[in-house]
């Protein structure tokens, strides 16, 4: 049988529909593997975390067949609960898929402790300016000492106690400035050599 008789045979149509239904049912089986395969139409939506501890996290998380993973300690932000969830991505709300990943920043358990810097001598402004940038509070209670030199810095105080240079205490601690009153004749003391030393737990 020539090439041209065997195309316009019935057994070449039926071969050829049988290839083309072959090829429907493989398509087919494809479409819905995949759509199985990757949860095509599945969509889970992200819980707001905020404020979770991890114990409450992987609860709601588990029961949502989702997984989560920490990344990141934010800084202390005292409107969130020690070690509590303080952002996560994807956001609350978004729509994922089984088994997504979520993100997680966490709030850590305490204020940071920063070293307090070199104050003796500088101007109330400077001093205020550079313990503020560093992330102390400064009280509005003023304490002035007989001293030449009108508000310069003689002293720094927290919880009661004097601070020297190179101490440490939390941060967003608030401190009380030591200031001299401008008395002419007064005497210009180093209360650095008198202070106590600050013990922080």
């Amino acid at each position: 049988m020539s090439f041209f008789k065997f195309i316009g045979s019935k057994v070449f149509f039926k071969q050829l529909l049988m290839a083309f239904v072959g090829l429907l049912v493989l398509i087919i089986f494809s479409v819905f593997w995949l759509n199985f395969s990757t949860n095509h139409n599945q969509k889970i939506e992200v819980p707001n975390l905020s404020k979770m501890s991890l114990e409450e996290v992987e609860q709601t998380l588990d029961d949502l067949d989702l997984n989560w993973e920490v990344i990141d300690s934010a800084s202390f932000n005292a409107d969130f609960p020690n070690k509590s969830v303080i952002e996560q991505s994807p956001e609350a709300g978004d729509f994922v898929k089984e088994n997504r990943k979520i993100y997680l920043t966490l709030n850590p358990s305490g204020y940071k402790d920063v070293e307090i810097p070199d104050f003796y001598g500088k101007t109330k402004r400077q001093a205020v300016s550079q313990l503020t940038a560093i992330g102390f509070r400064i009280s509005t209670q003023e304490i002035y000492v007989k001293d030449i030199a009108k508000d310069v810095v003689r002293g720094l105080i927290f919880n009661g106690k004097d601070l020297k240079n190179g101490d440490k205490i939390p941060q967003n601690s608030e401190i009380i400035l030591k200031l001299g009153d401008g008395n002419e004749g007064g005497m210009q003391m180093d209360s650095l050599q008198t202070s106590e030393e600050v013990n922080i737990e």
